[in-house]
């Protein structure tokens, strides 16, 4: 039985630099580990499709005080990792979407850091509510998700129009998640303090805003940088 065919398909050409070797902000992976990745593409499709439906599972609460209208603001994490598996899959299919790509790649930068970034800043009250082993387990997932998005420059050379896109979606759930809300409240994800607590020099809302905001601009930079040094190589 031909596993790579039933579970993916031969990677896509890795871009390089003058020397041989990509930039290391471009492609921080081994070129190898990439390579599993492409050809188990749809254990990695179907692991996210699972974190995705326990992501679901998790915000449930969340959703219910939650206005219908503003329910797509509300599952940043499983949102993201809906958005690499279809990444994923279209490229599977032999239909890649710059796009999703960049959608998925901002998402999962983005996600996979602010949230070990909040269960630290915020650990005792995270830790006392989920126990340990959830605990550790939303860190390393979260973790995972960055990783994995570094797979995604071997489909995509993140035209502009798709950075503008995913820039444009990101920018306004980061608005409607900390400050300005068009029906209801913030859609934040549900922090273990109540927003106006002090923490630090500012508030609890304020501590994990900025760590949003930062974690924003991050996608932007590293897609565009692949972008140059698309450009750069070809040129």
């Amino acid at each position: 039985m031909d596993i790579v065919g039933a579970l993916g398909r031969d990677p896509p050409e890795r871009g390089s630099s003058e020397d041989g070797r990509p930039t290391r902000w471009v492609a921080p992976l081994p070129a190898a580990l990439e390579d599993v990745a492409y050809r188990f593409v749809w254990v990695i499709v179907a692991i996210n499709l699972l974190g995705t439906a326990f992501g679901f599972w998790y915000y449930r609460f969340q959703f219910a005080r939650v206005p219908v209208e503003m329910w797509p603001f509300v599952p940043d994490s499983p949102g993201a990792t809906l958005l690499i598996a279809l990444a994923f899959a279209s490229w599977a299919v032999g239909r890649s979407s710059d796009t999703l790509a960049a959608l998925a790649f901002f998402g999962n930068v983005k996600l996979g850091l602010w949230t070990p970034y909040v269960l630290v800043v915020f650990y005792p009250e995270f830790l006392a509510n989920a126990g340990p082993a959830l605990y550790a387990f939303l860190f390393v997932s979260h973790l995972g998700m960055v990783l994995q998005a570094f797979v995604l420059h071997r489909m995509t050379d993140f035209p502009v129009r798709a950075v503008g896109i995913a820039t444009a979606w990101y920018t306004v759930d980061l608005l409607m998640d900390y400050f300005v809300p068009v029906i209801g409240g913030v859609t934040h994800t549900s922090l273990p303090y109540r927003d106006g607590l002090p923490w630090f020099t500012t508030t609890v809302l304020q501590v994990a805003a900025a760590g949003a905001v930062v974690l924003t601009v991050v996608p932007i930079f590293l897609a565009l940088w692949t972008r140059v040094e698309t450009l750069r190589v070809q040129g």
